[in-house]
């Protein structure tokens, strides 16, 4: 009986701290699918109506999406940096990743970081608009 209750009493105290730890994973590996999915659906869109699409990326009011469309939130645990061209930079502090109808675009990269350090950086090519995600440290995956 005391060894069950010992065995219960550590479940309890490892269950809570597991849950966590996954919980966070896997809102991390959806907040990058969702911006990747968000930066592919410019990028296809362009080619599709023949037009240039804007990706938007707000740094302070922390949100991201098509220019034009509802914007999405990132969580607050995350660490948000970017490299956008100059031209895609406006007063307002937003700047986007142009996508032509051609394939190309005027890249960038986005990188999203954890609290423990960890991130990825999703790179977009300026010349033929091609998306991949990497480690911040360079390494294409």
């Amino acid at each position: 009986m005391i060894v069950a209750l010992a065995i219960a009493g550590l479940l309890l105290g490892v269950v809570p701290m597991v849950a966590t730890k996954f919980y966070e994973s896997v809102e991390y590996r959806a907040t990058v699918r969702s911006v990747l999915g968000a930066l592919r659906s410019a990028r296809e869109r362009a080619a599709a109506e023949g037009r240039p699409v804007r990706f938007e990326l707000d740094l302070g009011g922390r949100r991201y999406g098509e220019a034009g469309r509802p914007s999405v939130p990132f969580p607050e645990a995350y660490r948000i940096d970017a490299t956008l061209a100059a031209t895609e930079r406006d007063d307002r502090g937003i700047g986007g990743i142009r996508f032509f109808p051609d394939g190309g675009s005027t890249g960038g990269s986005i990188t999203i970081t954890r609290p423990g350090g960890q991130g990825v950086r999703l790179r977009v090519d300026w010349l033929f608009g091609r998306i991949t995600q990497e480690d911040p440290g360079g390494a294409e995956s």
